[in-house]
C-alpha cells in the first residue's frame, strides 16, 4: 500500500485517530448502570466502548440490555467537555495527519461519534481543519457498515467513485463500510488481536500508522 497513489483519505475517529483516557470511559458507564439499575464490569464497559464483540446492538442483547434503552441513558450522561478534555490524538496518527497535510489530498472523517461529541474533541486537539470533510453518522446517512456516510463524506470532498481512496478505522464496521462503498480498508488494530477475541481482515491490517509509511 502506497499512499501517494491515493487520490483521498478518509479515518474513522475513536480507536483510530484518538482514544479516550480509561478513567473517563469507566465514568460513563458507572453512570450508565445507574440508569438502567445494573453494573458493567470492567470487560463490558472495555468491549461496549471499543466495539469488540462486533455489531454493538448485539453486543447489548447479549449481556440482556435493550439497545434502545442503553443509547439515550449512554448520551444523556456524556460531557461533551468532559469527554473531549479526556482525549487524545494518537502519535502515530498525528505523524500521518502531517504527512497527508503535505501531500494536499483530501481527507475526511467518518465516524458514529455523534456531533455534540466529536466538535468539542477535534476543537480541542485543533484536528477539525485538518479534515475536508466530517461526516458523524445519522439515521439520515446510515451507519457504517452501510456505505452512505462514506459517500455522504467523499461527495463534501470532492471526489468521485472512479478515484482511488481508502478508509481506516478500528472495527469490522469500518471494513465493511470501505468495502461497500467501493474503498480498500485498513483496519487499525489498537487492542490487540487477543482482547478482540477475533482476527477483522482488512486490505492492509496494521496496529500503527507507521507501518503504513514503510511502503510508501
Amino acid at each position: 500500500m502506497v499512499l501517494a497513489e491515493y487520490d483521498f483519505h478518509l479515518f474513522d475517529l475513536d480507536g483510530t485517530l484518538v482514544d479516550a483516557e480509561w478513567a473517563y470511559t469507566r465514568g460513563v458507564f458507572d453512570r450508565v448502570g445507574d440508569r438502567l439499575g445494573r453494573r458493567f464490569s470492567d470487560r463490558e464497559a472495555y468491549v461496549l466502548w471499543h466495539g469488540l464483540g462486533g455489531s454493538r446492538a448485539g453486543t447489548l442483547r447479549g449481556m440482556g440490555i435493550d439497545p434502545d434503552r442503553f443509547w439515550p441513558a449512554f448520551h444523556d450522561v456524556e460531557d461533551p467537555i468532559a469527554r473531549a478534555e479526556a482525549t487524545y490524538l494518537h502519535d502515530d496518527a498525528a505523524r500521518l495527519l502531517d504527512r497527508l497535510d503535505a501531500a494536499g489530498r483530501p481527507v475526511g472523517l467518518v465516524t458514529h461519534c455523534q456531533r455534540f461529541l466529536a466538535d468539542p474533541v477535534l476543537d480541542r486537539l485543533d484536528l477539525g481543519s485538518r479534515f475536508d470533510a466530517v461526516v458523524c453518522c445519522t439515521d439520515e446517512t446510515g451507519w457504517k457498515p452501510d456505505p452512505g456516510p462514506l459517500e455522504v463524506a467523499m461527495d463534501a470532498m470532492g471526489v468521485e467513485s472512479r478515484d482511488r481512496g481508502y478508509y481506516a478505522g478500528d472495527g469490522e464496521s469500518d471494513v465493511g463500510a470501505a468495502w461497500n462503498a467501493g474503498l480498500d480498508a485498513v483496519h487499525v488494530e489498537r487492542v490487540g488481536h487477543a482482547d478482540r477475541g477475533r482476527c477483522v481482515l482488512g486490505d492492509r491490517r496494521v496496529e500503527a500508522f507507521d507501518e503504513l509509511f514503510e511502503v510508501g
